[in-house]
């Protein structure tokens, strides 16, 4: 009886809201919206197309649609931008109107519904926390002061494959080592620590805590409830899933690093010069009254999954491409042995030296962008774009691997072929210099790790063609390099044994 009850309650509400939608339709503003394909009551184009919002996917319907068009997920508006002059307009010409961040509600969860930078809404709020964030950070100051330690950590990584026979016969997952790698590279900025082993605790439950957060916030499985306000209902047990994992994870940051840091500066009090590490920055704001303890927690959760992982993202995407290309890997262990000398480390300001070595970073991050459709954006009024209305509060897309990818725009663009980065694209930098290459995006809500990322991928993949020949595990000719597509990620399906060969010298 109960079932009955609830079937037919469901029903009623269904047929309320079809109703409601109808007369609100009849009744409403007239808009001018983006093509796309015919939206059915209450939800939208969500039966027509599913969950999977991939970068690949919303390509084939701009080929269909065009540059730029409109899909009604839900309640949900999401317009897609697919095209170099349209990304301009969102990015940087109209970029305060679209300067916004929209959330679901699994982000609304882990960023304390906007009280982080990366999400939360373009104004007041997100101005200081940039403003926090860019000194101990985002400037090349950071770079010159870290650039050592990150020079380190490579070596480390270097030295610790040789010593494993595993790797010049069977082959490694080097991931794993790499990831070690990439959270001692960001905990030295952030707390000026690090970690000694992949099988420390303390690190093995951060990454083990990260890695929940990125797979319940990358997942497709709770958008129904996203799209759909009625059946939100259904996800409670993914969102108190979603909400524990968050409380334990500021809880670890709290007790294990934050509150371990006041504790040194109790001891040794903070001056201009004392200031060792970000967090000192950080909880220097926070004393006067600048941001709360909440602001501070949700600062680390954005370094730790922003800068670690999409970094780590793109360093394993590199790995796998020189792999599966030996003759690059070659030509560019040739540069680097002309350059600097056999065996002379890579350092970081030998990295600009080494036009290949950017080139091959350069088309790595073009062919496997790390966040292939940029952080969402959001209109927060009703706005224009070319010529169309964009209702307030639509989540815009804009889909940079195809502006990259479009072969209107890009010759033989499916090909890894560093070299259209000293030939005919040689101009295009990956600072936005040109809307067609945006892996960082451009404008006010762009990536301001860049200025980190960049060195970082140019050391580790430099120290580790100079110093391995790196093969597909025995018995394969390639390795796998099936994507796997977020809410906007793009990582490999597979995290890859790589045979590490040590050259000698």
């Amino acid at each position: 009886m109960d079932l009955l009850v609830l079937e037919k309650s469901l029903i009623g509400v269904f047929l309320a809201i079809v109703i409601a939608t109808v007369i609100s339709k009849l009744r409403g503003k007239k808009f001018r919206l983006p093509p796309g394909p015919i939206p059915v009551p209450v939800f939208g184009n969500w039966l027509q197309i599913g969950d999977d919002l991939n970068h690949r996917n919303l390509s084939d319907y701009a080929q269909k649609f065009g540059d730029i068009f409109m899909l009604r997920m839900g309640q949900r508006n999401l317009v897609v931008v697919s095209s170099p002059e349209s990304a301009k307009k969102v990015l940087h010409t109209q970029g305060v109107e679209f300067g916004s961040r929209t959330r679901n509600v699994v982000f609304d969860i882990f960023t304390g519904k906007g009280q982080d930078m990366v999400f939360t809404v373009y104004g007041e709020h997100w101005r200081k926390m940039r403003r926090i964030m860019t000194v101990p950070f985002f400037t090349n100051k950071v770079v010159q002061q870290y650039r050592h330690d990150w020079e380190a950590e490579a070596a480390a990584v270097v030295e610790d494959v040789k010593k494993n026979p595993e790797a010049a016969t069977n082959g490694i997952v080097l991931r794993r080592r790499l990831q070690l790698m990439m959270y001692n590279n960001m905990f030295r900025i952030l707390f000026d620590r690090r970690f000694e082993s992949e099988e420390d605790p303390l690190f093995v439950k951060l990454k083990a805590l990260n890695g929940e957060r990125s797979r319940l916030a990358q997942s497709f499985e709770y958008n129904y409830g996203d799209f759909i306000p009625i059946l939100r209902p259904f996800l409670r047990g993914y969102l108190k899933i979603c909400k524990e994992v968050k409380d334990r994870r500021l809880q670890l940051f709290k007790d294990y690093f934050v509150d371990e840091r006041k504790k040194l500066a109790a001891t040794e009090p903070l001056n201009n010069e004392g200031l060792k590490c970000a967090i000192d920055h950080i909880l220097e704001a926070q004393q006067k009254g600048e941001i709360n303890e909440d602001n501070v927690l949700y600062i680390v959760e954005n370094i730790n999954v922003a800068a670690i992982e999409t970094t780590l993202w793109s360093i394993e995407w590199g790995i796998a491409e020189l792999v599966n290309h030996p003759e690059i890997q070659k030509k560019l262990r040739n540069e680097l042995d002309s350059v600097l000398g056999p065996g002379v480390p890579i350092t970081e300001p030998d990295a600009h030296k080494l036009a290949y070595l950017q080139a091959v970073i350069k088309e790595t991050l073009r062919l496997r962008m790390a966040i292939p459709l940029l952080v969402p954006h959001m209109n927060l009024q009703d706005a224009k774009l070319n010529g169309y209305d964009i209702p307030a509060e639509s989540k815009i897309l804009v889909n940079a691997w195809w502006l990259a990818n479009n072969p209107a725009n890009w010759k033989k663009p499916e090909e890894f072929r560093p070299e259209r980065f000293l030939e005919e694209e040689r101009k295009v930098e990956a600072n936005g210099n040109d809307f067609r290459y945006l892996p960082f995006g451009v404008g006010r809500r762009s990536c301001p790790g860049i200025i980190l990322a960049l060195p970082i991928l140019g050391i580790i993949l430099g120290r580790l063609v100079q110093n391995f020949e790196m093969l597909p595990p025995p018995g394969q000719s390639k390795l796998d390099t099936t994507e796997k597509g977020g809410q906007f990620s793009l990582h490999i399906l597979k995290h890859s044994t790589i045979v590490m060969k040590p050259r000698s010298f």
